[in-house]
């Protein structure tokens, strides 16, 4: 870190320790507002690692300790920490995130210790490092702790990142950044990276070129392997399956609706079979109600899956079928013959394009989408289409003409996810060669 923005990176993380330590327990409730929930967390975190440690860590016992900033990156972390407890079951391992909204996600990666990650203050380090005496210490992506970093050198304990990955346009490769973490990108003992630009690109930051290795993305692996495990029996699937035609909407937000919707009902006009399955990114009832209000001003029969699910309704008549809760989006691309995946109209960003792709579903989404590389990768294998409305409704309406093309669109997006395979496999050679 450059010695200018020591003390002020110093400071910063001693403020943010004094709020947390001053938070209430109203602000741990799920309806606090983010920030106060990020500071709350960590209210007697190191306390409680410490605790963990105590009660669990085997010193005779190598221990992985991994942390992913949030859920995307665990995503990519969960694939290695499975195959890690699959195939090394003496090493322990640790977990550790930073976003509230990882919180839930992090049961499932099975860890020996999991919690919040501590403000990135020397004490903090030193503590959680002399709590945990891990073997490894991995990031996942991006996102690495400098002072973190710093102190896990100075105790001989390699660092690794895995899943490499730097966007052209990141904030990372501006000049204050690069000051504040080049000597941590520096620091590590090894690097994989999800393609060779990206690599370049991790260089740029500091990365040495004697510990980068292209491995690949692990969330090709992920998915694919969740698309082969889906229950095709299950009562969710049985009771939304139709001989319909049906394109899945998943993780969309208003403004991907706003060209969705109107879309939709120009489409349906000429393919009055054609079924709509719609689960917005936040099912909330402000997010949910203008959908439902669509449907009637449309004359659409609709339902909601709460409804699907209590047999209140007759499935086979719904035009549209509104997912009104989280966490069955991965298990609906199954029954899709075309997908649209939201954020390629909205400023947050495309969200997961790969997970319809791994069932042979061509994709549509917006024009945003320069920050995803899976888009990017589906684009140029012609399993994915992207643009205006205009261009996703002349799309729809040629796949809804002629199966053959859709079909064809939708064998070369999965060509993408099973070409992209292996990753996993990679990423873990790496941390092992690191516990040897």
């Amino acid at each position: 870190m450059h010695p200018l923005l020591r003390p002020l990176y110093a400071g910063a993380g001693a403020l943010a320790t004094l709020i947390a330590s001053a938070s209430t327990a109203d602000s741990a409730a799920p309806q606090a507002n983010k920030l106060l929930r990020t500071f709350r967390a960590r209210r007697g975190v190191l306390a409680r690692w410490e605790r963990q440690a105590k009660q669990h860590r085997d010193p005779s016992r190598p221990l992985v300790w991994m942390h992913a900033p949030s859920v995307g990156e665990g995503l990519q972390a969960r694939p290695v920490a499975h195959a890690l407890r699959e195939q090394h079951p003496g090493v322990q391992l640790a977990y550790s995130w930073f976003s509230p909204s990882a919180a839930s996600f992090a049961t499932s990666i099975g860890a020996d210790f999991a919690d919040y990650l501590a403000f990135d203050t020397a004490s903090a380090a030193d503590r959680m490092l002399t709590a945990l005496t891990p073997s490894v210490l991995v990031f996942s992506k991006l996102d690495i702790w400098p002072v973190l970093v710093e102190r896990a050198a100075a105790r001989g304990v390699p660092v690794v990142l895995l899943s490499g990955t730097v966007a052209p346009g990141s904030g990372r490769r501006g000049t204050l950044a690069r000051a504040l973490t080049q000597d941590a990108y520096r620091a590590l003992s090894a690097v994989g990276a999800i393609d060779q630009a990206n690599g370049e690109r991790l260089i740029e930051l500091g990365v040495r070129t004697d510990t980068l290795h292209i491995t690949g993305d692990t969330r090709f692996d992920q998915v694919w392997q969740r698309a082969q495990r889906v229950d095709r029996a299950s009562p969710l699937l049985t009771a939304l399956h139709s001989d319909r035609p049906t394109m899945v909407a998943g993780s969309t937000w208003p403004a991907d609706e706003a060209v969705l919707l109107p879309m939709w009902e120009a489409v349906r006009r000429a393919h009055p079979a054609a079924r709509l399955i719609i689960a917005p990114h936040e099912p909330t009832t402000s997010h949910l109600t203008p959908i439902l209000t669509w449907t009637r001003n449309a004359a659409l029969q609709c339902a909601t899956l709460r409804e699907v699910e209590e047999g209140t309704v007759d499935v086979s008549t719904a035009d549209v079928i509104v997912v009104d809760r989280v966490g069955v989006l991965g298990d609906l691309y199954a029954l899709a013959d075309m997908t649209f995946v939201g954020g390629g109209f909205h400023s947050a960003g495309l969200h997961s394009v790969i997970e319809p792709a791994a069932f042979g579903a061509p994709v549509l989404f917006g024009p945003a989408h320069s920050m995803s590389r899976e888009a990017g990768l589906l684009l140029a294998a012609e399993g994915a289409i992207s643009g205006d409305r205009a261009l996703l409704e002349r799309t729809l309406q040629a796949w809804l003409t002629t199966p053959a093309v859709r079909i064809t669109a939708g064998g070369r997006a999965r060509a993408v996810v099973q070409d992209s395979l292996g990753a996993t496999a990679q990423s873990l050679q790496l941390v092992v060669d690191q516990l040897s």
